[in-house]
């Protein structure tokens, strides 16, 4: 299925608000595996995946999602700096950090740089749940 590649930025209005694409940046697989896991399965979300910051940053431009979870620490490019790109290329993006680093000094960082809340590792179904609904909420209240 490559035809996601034509709809960019219309996608969000057209979606009404919805999240329907939703990008997982984690170096670990069995972290994009659980995520994904402790998500709704009957909301028709398409999900797509990448395994370090630098890979985000690039399948954020090519997809623009609707939410977009991103772990912090990983090669090649941090969450931190995949956040600041990220944010530069779409000031509106929707990013919910998901890290074990819950120092405060991290989660100050993260949220002054424009994500759009943080999550505890390891993750929590009801947390996760919750996060989706305000983000849900958010898009429907930002949508042009």
């Amino acid at each position: 299925m490559e035809s996601g590649h034509t709809l960019h930025l219309s996608d969000k209005q057209e979606a009404g608000g919805m999240i329907k694409k939703i990008l997982i940046v984690d170096d670990s697989p069995i972290a994009r595996k659980m995520l994904k896991s402790c998500l709704p399965k009957d909301q028709g979300f398409e999900f797509h995946e990448a395994c370090d910051g630098k890979e985000g940053v690039e399948k954020y431009r090519e997809l623009c999602p609707d939410l977009t979870f991103m772990d912090l620490t990983m090669p090649v490019m941090t969450g931190y700096e995949a956040l600041e790109e990220i944010i530069k290329h779409d000031k509106n993006a929707l990013i919910i950090v998901v890290t074990a680093d819950v120092q405060l000094k991290a989660i100050k960082i993260v949220l002054d740089s424009g994500a759009y809340m943080v999550l505890r590792k390891p993750l929590k179904k009801e947390d996760l749940q919750v996060a989706l609904l305000k983000a849900q909420d958010t898009l429907q209240k930002v949508e042009k």
